[in-house]
């Protein structure tokens, strides 16, 4: 299977974008079709080789004005010949309404005037019928000439005025918004300066291969992953991570792809090609992350496929009835059934809900949070228990002196540290290192003497004519402390001086974070690997729900299994660090990786990438959900009311077809305004 991408220039209608999607998914030729009205994107499977030809034909039968375009085509933009047709029919209908003139004249300009306005949407309302289709084209074009045909000309000419002023506002608008996004997520580099020998040239990030070196100069895109080579800089990480503080980065550091060069010139190593780099990554997942659709989102999509045969039904019945059970002219009765039409055109439910879940992704985007997919932003709204792996996501992974103590007061904390460090100077491994950091100064080795390293016990050397021994309770021949952690002896001479406790750290902001779900009503969990003591202690100190200790992968993917419910509508959500996490990650209703930086292995194995190792962005990406949830309800409460309450007072009689154009038209662009919140 080949898969296949098109751009859909000129596709304005979300509804429009399902025909298309449902039309080609008939076909078996095509697996996996998916339109994103919000990317303007086609992409789907296919053995066939040419299949363009084939989707420009579908596509042109369904909407005649959609361009289909190769993905990497760039999008031109031409004259708006549907503005000129616009200004030209209002000058008309001007004419054809204010200006007096005698009878024949005025017919004249009338019908002119409905044939330039009307001109689009009677198209397309032909076109589909032919196709035994009907949409709100068909609605808008058989209310103005119903209108005609009454002998409200004046009405009918109104209506399809203001109904093509909204739908140019509305391709402003929805086009805005695109932007709005793309601007969002604005870091995909246009260029690589390729090193050669002892020049360098401008290529296309897909033409550098791994191992080339290529230059970033200040205010340049870092547009590959890669190893710094030469040089230091400070970066940007602003729109991979949300965060605004830059990071300083030397010779031998790692560096991905959409980070931006603020300071300084380095040369680096390509470790990826750039279809596996960062950046196209997160692009990748941005883009099509609408593609999974929410249950709110389905559900739309389905009920707009019977909405409009059951409009135009009641339409008719209102026309039959009214007159019977008003006692009104036939002629009113009409006229109360093509403002029917007109109101229950659905564009404000149809582009809303889809527009909303894009926007809230983008938002996300922009914080440092990768979200997969719209259903699983709706699903975080709804998490009510998080299960957090311990190290590398409640903790730094990574060893600190957590305690010093001392037996005597002939030994500070100080020189218990220093002993430490010096035997520690040559070490890589993971305590000696932290013995190091909490030390912060520089060791003078010149002073150690007779170094020996005795494997899995400690180490022993001499100082200023002192024994030094430094290890477990064993090696240094002392009772073993009660302590929580890894505990390193120091021992003088013959005299044991103090001990040292080192811990995973716990990061900064874990304690403020399970404070803040917990807020939220939501029950926290830690699933670890662990002892029961260390698990304990860290749980207590987090004031964790439940912690469960001294489990392997398949122990926490029993246990996760057990919680999650799929008939309840509270949801479970597992935070690992997205390395050894995956089949935990994959099995939750929500799985949450801390991405670190962009690491590959996170960005694929969740749900939701937090592309910073800060837990903070979990909360921020629950009151994302709920604010993009909230403006949907908002959009879709608001369309519902304003339709039903003019369709009510029309069948009465009360309302005319300027409050009916207001309903359709007016009320799209407000809930795409009122999307809009959603980026605020």
């Amino acid at each position: 299977m080949k898969k296949y991408s098109f751009i859909l220039k000129d596709l304005d209608c979300a509804d429009c974008a399902n025909k298309i999607q449902n039309k080609l998914s008939e076909n078996e030729n095509y697996k996996n079709v998916v339109v994103n009205f919000n990317t303007l994107k086609l992409s789907f499977e296919s053995e066939l080789n040419d299949v363009k030809p084939d989707i420009v034909k579908t596509i042109s039968e369904l909407e005649p004005e959609v361009e289909v375009l190769d993905i990497d085509e760039k999008v031109k933009e031409g004259k708006n010949y549907n503005l000129i047709r616009l200004i030209v029919g209002i000058i008309v209908m001007v004419l054809a309404l204010v200006v007096p003139m005698p009878g024949y004249l005025n017919l004249i300009f009338t019908i002119l005037a409905y044939v330039i306005l009307l001109y689009r949407t009677a198209k397309n309302a032909i076109k589909l019928l032919k196709k035994k289709t009907i949409d709100e084209n068909f609605l808008i074009t058989v209310s103005c000439i119903g209108a005609y045909f009454i002998n409200k000309q004046s009405e009918g000419l109104m209506v399809i005025f203001l109904y093509e002023i909204g739908k140019l506002l509305e391709e402003k608008a929805i086009n805005n918004t695109r932007k709005s996004i793309a601007n969002l997520m604005d870091i995909k580099p246009e260029y690589a300066n390729l090193k050669h020998e002892n020049h360098e040239h401008k290529v296309k990030p897909e033409e550098v291969n791994i191992g080339d070196i290529i230059v970033v100069k200040q205010g340049e895109k870092i547009p590959l992953d890669g190893i710094v080579t030469f040089g230091n800089a400070s970066l940007n990480t602003a729109s991979l991570t949300g965060e605004s503080v830059l990071r300083e980065v030397k010779e031998n550091d790692s560096v991905i792809s959409g980070s931006i060069n603020e300071k300084g010139l380095i040369e680096i190593k390509v470790t990826e090609k750039y279809e596996n780099s960062t950046v196209r990554k997160i692009l990748d997942l941005v883009e099509n992350a609408t593609d999974k659709k929410a249950k709110t989102e389905t559900f739309v999509n389905k009920a707009s496929r019977i909405y409009t045969p059951i409009v135009i039904v009641l339409a008719i019945l209102v026309g039959i009835f009214s007159p019977i059970l008003f006692k009104i002219p036939f002629e009113e009765g009409i006229y109360r059934a093509l403002i029917f039409l007109v109101v229950s055109c659905p564009c404000a439910i149809v582009i809303s809900v889809p527009l909303s879940y894009f926007t809230g992704i983008g938002k996300a985007s922009k914080n440092g949070i990768l979200i997969k997919g719209s259903n699983y932003l709706d699903s975080l709204k709804n998490i009510n228990q998080i299960v957090f792996d311990k190290t590398g996501t409640l903790t730094k992974g990574e060893f600190g002196v957590e305690k010093i103590e001392t037996y005597s007061n002939k030994y500070t904390e100080e020189q218990i540290l220093e002993y430490s460090a010096l035997g520690e100077a040559n070490s890589n491994h993971p305590i000696g290192m932290a013995i190091l950091k909490k030390y912060g100064k520089t060791v003078n080795k010149e002073n150690i003497k007779d170094f020996e390293e005795v494997s899995g016990k400690g180490i022993t050397y001499k100082v200023e004519n002192k024994t030094i021994k430094i290890g477990n309770s064993d090696f240094v021949e002392t009772k073993k402390e009660n302590e929580i952690g890894t505990v390193i002896y120091v021992k003088v001479n013959e005299e044991v001086a103090g001990y040292l406790v080192l811990n995973d750290i716990l990061k900064p902001e874990s304690k403020e974070v399970i404070k803040k779900l917990k807020s939220l009503k939501i029950l926290t969990k830690m699933f670890t690997g662990d002892n029961k003591e260390i698990g304990t202690k860290i749980g207590k100190e987090l004031e964790l729900d439940e912690v469960r200790t001294d489990m392997l992968p398949q122990d926490k993917y029993n246990e996760l299994e057990k919680l999650i419910n799929p008939n309840s509508k509270g949801k479970v959500a597992f935070v690992g660090d997205g390395i050894n996490d995956s089949p935990v990650l994959a099995i939750s209703d929500v799985g949450i990786s801390m991405g670190g930086i962009g690491a590959s292995s996170a960005i694929e194995a969740s749900d939701v990438v937090i592309m910073t190792d800060d837990l903070n962005k979990i909360e921020t990406a629950i009151e994302i959900s709920k604010r993009t949830n909230k403006i949907i309800k908002q959009n879709l409460l608001f369309a519902l009311i304003i339709k039903v309450l003019v369709l009510i007072l029309s069948t009465f009689g009360v309302s005319e077809m300027w409050e009916a154009v207001f309903a359709d038209v007016g009320v799209t662009l407000i809930t795409i305004f009122n999307t809009l919140r959603i980026l605020k």
